[in-house]
């Protein structure tokens, strides 16, 4: 293994071999039963879903790029059941039982992406072999015990506690103190996925116009420099890009997540380290980090690096700085000291949203006939077919348990203007890395750094 060659940085991301090219841009104006923003995850879930329920339906998504340019082909391939919200604070709006249907419900959709993939076709690389989440400092590991038991009262019993030694019978990962393990979760090569939705809604009659970015959304009409397209139905799905549109700036934060690839790694490297049952792996510290082993043996790792840019801007290439691929090195050679001299083959990054109490949304108000879907917080890979399924009984006036959710028609809130929105993110994730410093020096309990800078972000 050799560490002495550049990665190749930016360029979207690693899961794309090739860029693909990208379909025709919208020719002039159109009509539509149903117009869809955004040719990621979420909306081609949605396409797909309202097609299978009506085949009917005249469908037409409009993408900026091409499909799966946004989060959904750059993230760590977690399709996960992790909610994307803080359960106790819904309770509390909601009720207890909605917040249970909806944890069940997300953990049904991992099986469902799942499913879906195998029926159309979809190669995506998929393996459903959990997640293991693990501690290396003794403050850690308490809050890793925390969520587990939040786990079991919020109806995942699946949920359990490793000892260090039942941890490295998954993955040896250095210093570790504790270890959880749920099996809802799936390993994935994510663009693959994307990719394979966009051609099965194809398939299936819904018509995908790329390089046409919408300027603005209005009660019965898209807007794109190339044409505009009118129906009844409009839907926003899209995520971290949301604040380019006209009116909403404020409603999502484009948080900025960054990952690394290392070259394949030799068999030798994977008998020392395992990774057998290929668990999406994650850790507990407050600047957090996820990986997984990817379908052609290397480790993909990812962490926040530089988090938001001022003024909610994002960028195209997906490059990221010299500074943030040594973080990412460093995180994984301290947990896998056996990767130390791999060489790093690639670096990206990209934007999820993030609503300002840290929950999900999804609705549609009738009276204009606009709907959306979003605000993942980094789990999306999952929430995305969920959201879809629900729009679609929105779209179709379905009264069903997915509609009565606590996400569907939740509304939460707006970001603060700039400069402060921009200080406070900054000055959170200062915070957050000092508080791993803190607690790096033996300390049992979460940080009180962390803590307030929690109450501040409302992060659950």
């Amino acid at each position: 293994m050799s560490a002495t060659t550049a990665p190749v940085n930016g360029r979207v991301a690693h899961w794309f071999a090739e860029l693909p090219a990208p379909r025709p841009a919208l020719p002039g104006d159109r009509d539509a039963d149903v117009c869809v923003v955004g040719a990621g995850m979420t909306g081609l879930w949605t396409a797909y879903y309202l097609k299978q329920a009506d085949p009917s339906l005249r469908i037409t998504v409009l993408e900026a790029e091409f499909a799966g340019f946004g989060a959904s082909g750059r993230n760590g391939g977690w399709a996960s059941g992790l909610i994307p919200g803080a359960r106790d604070r819904l309770a509390r709006t909601y009720g207890r039982d909605a917040v249970l249907d909806w944890q069940r419900a997300m953990n049904e959709a991992v099986d469902e992406v799942i499913a879906v993939a195998a029926r159309e076709g979809i190669d995506a690389d998929i393996v459903k072999g959990g997640t293991l989440r693990v501690a290396r400092t003794p403050a850690q590991a308490t809050r890793l015990r925390h969520k587990t038991e939040q786990d079991h009262e919020w109806g995942v019993p699946e949920s359990v506690l490793l000892t260090p030694a039942e941890s490295a019978r998954h993955i040896a990962i250095d210093g570790v103190t504790a270890g959880a393990y749920t099996p809802h979760c799936a390993r994935l090569q994510p663009a693959a996925l994307v990719r394979g939705l966009a051609e099965t809604v194809e398939r299936l009659g819904v018509t995908i116009y790329e390089k046409s970015p919408v300027t603005a959304i209005e009660p019965g009409r898209a807007l794109t420099a190339h044409g505009t397209v009118r129906a009844p139905v409009v839907l926003r799905a899209t995520e971290g890009f949301t604040a380019s549109l006209k009116g909403l700036r404020r409603a999502w934060l484009p948080m900025n997540s960054s990952m690394i690839v290392t070259e394949p790694l030799p068999e030798e490297i994977w008998k020392e380290i395992g990774w057998e049952g290929r668990e999406t792996l994650g850790d507990t510290a407050h600047g957090h980090m996820y990986a997984q082993r990817t379908p052609d043996d290397r480790i993909a790792i990812g962490g926040r690096g530089v988090p938001y840019r001022f003024a909610s801007r994002t960028d195209d290439s997906g490059r990221v700085s010299d500074r943030t691929i040594l973080q990412l090195t460093r995180t994984l050679q301290r947990m896998l000291p056996q990767t130390t001299g791999a060489r790093v083959d690639h670096a990206w990054c990209g934007v999820l949203a993030v609503p300002r109490d840290w929950s999900a949304t999804v609705g549609l108000d009738r009276a204009t006939g606009v709907g959306w879907a979003g605000g993942y917080v980094g789990h999306g890979v999952t929430s995305t077919n969920l959201a879809a399924r629900t729009l679609t009984d929105l779209v179709l006036k379905r009264d069903t348990r997915l509609t009565r959710l606590p996400w569907t028609g939740h509304r939460p809130g707006t970001w603060e203007p700039e400069p402060f929105r921009w200080l406070g993110v900054r000055g959170l994730y200062v915070a957050y890395r000092l508080a791993d410093r803190h607690e790096a020096g033996g300390r049992t309990r979460t940080s009180p750094i962390a803590t307030v800078a929690d109450l501040i972000a409302r992060r659950p």
